[in-house]
Formats: C-alpha cells, structure tokens, sequence
C-alpha cells in the first residue's frame, strides 16, 4: 500500500513542526500537490536539474528538501528562464516538491543535532532559543474505577513531563452531581434523576504541541458521553528549543585535531579556520547554514569554538580578537539531513507497512570546488 502524500508530511511535520520555523520562512509544500499516491520520495538539501533528474529516475513523486525553491514571490513563470525551466520539468513529470527548513534546524533529532552527534558532543542545548513549548494543565474529572485507564492514555500521548520527571499527577477523590437529561445515554445513573458518582479530580501537566493529541486520547479513554474537563495556562516555562547546539566533546583535542574531525564527520575536502590550531577545545557549538551573526552566541555559552557555514572576512577577524576559534566547512554541510531525514522517514513508513521508497538523494549540490 502506498502512502499518501499528506500522511507523509505529517510524519514529517512529527519530527519538524511547522511552528518551530523562524518568522517568514519559506517552509512547507511549494509545488505541486500532496493529495495523491506517493511512490517515492527523494529527501535533498537543494533542489536543482540533476536532483529533479535523480527523482524522475528513481520513480519519486516527492521530494523534500531543506532549502526552498521560492524564495520570494514570482513575477512571471517564463519556462525559458533557469528556474522556469526547473519547476516546468517538475510539474510535468508531476513531482511535488515540500521544504522544511528552519522548523528541521530547530527540531530534536534535526539537522543541528545531527550535526552535533556526528561529533559525538554531548550535554546538548540550544545555542539560541527560539521556541518554547508553553504548558498547560488538564484537569478532568473520571468515574473511581475509570481513573487508572485515564491517566495512562494521558501518559502515553505525552502528558505528565515535568522537567526530567515523567508521569507527573495529582488525584482528589470526591463527589460529581449530575442529572441526565432527556437524550442522553448516562454511563450511570438514569434520565431525570439526580446520580452522585465517586470521581476523580485528576490533574496532569500537558504542552501546548500535543495538547489536541493528549486531549483525544483522555476523551476516547474516558467513559462518560459529556466529558468535564478544564485546561489553563500556565507561568510555568516549557521546554525550549532553538538554532544551534553547544554541547562537549568527549576529550580535549586541539584545533587542528577537531578540524580534522570535521572534515571527517561532514564529508567535506577543506575548510577554513580561524584561531590558534594548536589551542585546547572542550566546548563546542555546531550551527547548519550560515552562522556569522552566531559567533557572540556562541562566545555567551562559553564555547570555544563554533563550527558553521559562511562566515565572512569581519566576522573572522572580531572572532579572533574575542578569543573564540571558528570553523567554517561550508553551508553544504546540512547534506547531513539527506540520510537522516530518509533514515527516520523509512522507519516510519515501514511501521505502517506502507510499499512507499524513501531514498537520499546522491546528488552533490554543493556550487564552490576546492582547487
């Protein structure tokens, strides 16, 4: 069976969501159509001839990619232009093309944190935050012998974290009134008459990104026909994600040694370095795509060093003069996300037993050649 394009996004969109994109970002579907049968999908970080090419050949009807192919709104579609040539050959072999951008650099398990696996960092957190998950707290009230069933569904659509504690709940056991009116179908008590029920108040803590799915699965596992329930907002802050990781190395190593490491980890020829190749590094931030307005980020976390694309002549030379070492291997590096993103999204297609091909894209998009 093959999935459909909308529930593939929707896998995607688990991993990425739309919300954790920076303001105006050119994320989501782009070109094309998601409501149709997708035979494959092709996962790259550009979209050009020879990736689109790439897709017609290996029989993929979608693809997704990091970087957008509109940036900006189009004053005519001319198919004798580069780019109208490239959208008229995906529309006519019928490719749907979707883009998840900065909403994938910010994720858990995107392409920063791959970024920084690949290193092997570790004690990771956001090098600029970005998103926080605001919390919230359901209050609902279950029959007594209901409650366990309840609170169980609740966890497992993800309520319940506080901190690093799981499973977090409070229960009041009181007395609910009610009187079943004429139309309904009361799990207890009868139609025109007062019932008092043993219940529970049980409390739990829920945040705001699984608030519908936590909310549905409480109702589908609560017995009552008319479910009392209540959710406030809360001060209390939630988990926060951002661009970038700072995280530690597992050892010391110099400069030079974590450069080598580098082109090794990102598959890349050369880089350019700024800072002492021979100074000790230990604390480390990593950021996809280009990070010169990073580096005072980087240096407020008490990193010795950043690791990203683009830098530019001044950025280096204030770098160097605050002490901190800079590592540029290239925007191109975020070709991390191809096999990543592919990885996760064949898990889960396998899991639904869908026939749908995910595969990464082969294809090096990358414009500069080292000589």
């Amino acid at each position: 069976m093959l999935a459909k394009g909308q529930s593939i996004i929707q896998l995607i969109e688990e991993l990425a969501p739309k919300h954790y994109a920076v303001p105006d970002d050119k994320i989501g579907l782009q070109l094309g159509t998601l409501q149709k049968e997708i035979k494959g999908v092709l996962v790259a970080l550009d979209v050009n001839n020879e990736v689109v090419d790439e897709a017609i050949r290996l029989g993929a009807n979608l693809i997704i990619a990091h970087h957008a192919i509109i940036y900006r709104p189009l004053a005519h579609l001319q198919t004798d232009s580069p780019a109208g040539r490239l959208y008229e050959k995906l529309i006519k072999h019928d490719i749907s093309v979707y883009i998840a951008h900065t909403n994938l650099d910010v994720a858990e398990g995107g392409v920063n944190d791959m970024m920084a696996e690949a290193l092997g960092l570790t004690a990771l957190s956001p090098l600029e935050d970005v998103h926080t998950d605001k919390l919230k707290k359901l209050v609902v009230f279950v029959p007594v012998d209901h409650v366990e069933r309840v609170r169980d569904a609740l966890f497992q659509a993800g309520a319940g974290w506080i901190g690093k504690y799981s499973h977090c709940s409070f229960n009041i056991e009181g007395v609910g009134t009610f009187v079943p009116e004429a139309g309904s179908v009361p799990f207890a008590g009868q139609q025109g008459k007062l019932e008092q029920a043993q219940e529970v108040r049980l409390e739990t803590i829920v945040p705001q990104s699984i608030e519908r799915k936590a909310v549905q699965a409480m109702l589908k596992a609560h017995p009552y026909e008319e479910v009392a329930y209540d959710l406030y907002q809360l001060d209390l802050k939630g988990r926060s994600f951002g661009l970038g990781r700072v995280g530690k190395l597992p050892e010391t190593v110099t400069l030079q040694e974590l450069c080598e490491q580098v082109k090794t980890a990102y598959s890349v020829p050369a880089l350019r370095v700024v800072g002492d190749p021979q100074r000790t590094i230990r604390k480390v931030a990593v950021l996809g795509g280009s990070g010169s307005r990073y580096v005072r980020h980087a240096l407020f976390a008490g990193a010795d060093v950043l690791i990203t694309g683009d830098i530019d002549y001044h950025t280096a030379q204030d770098a160097a003069a605050a002490g901190i070492a800079l590592i540029d291997p290239g925007h191109n590096v975020e070709k991390i996300m191809k096999q990543g993103v592919a990885d996760y999204l064949s898990s889960k297609l396998e899991q639904k037993k869908s026939a749908t091909a995910v595969f990464a894209s082969q294809i090096d998009t990358e414009p500069f050649r080292f000589v």
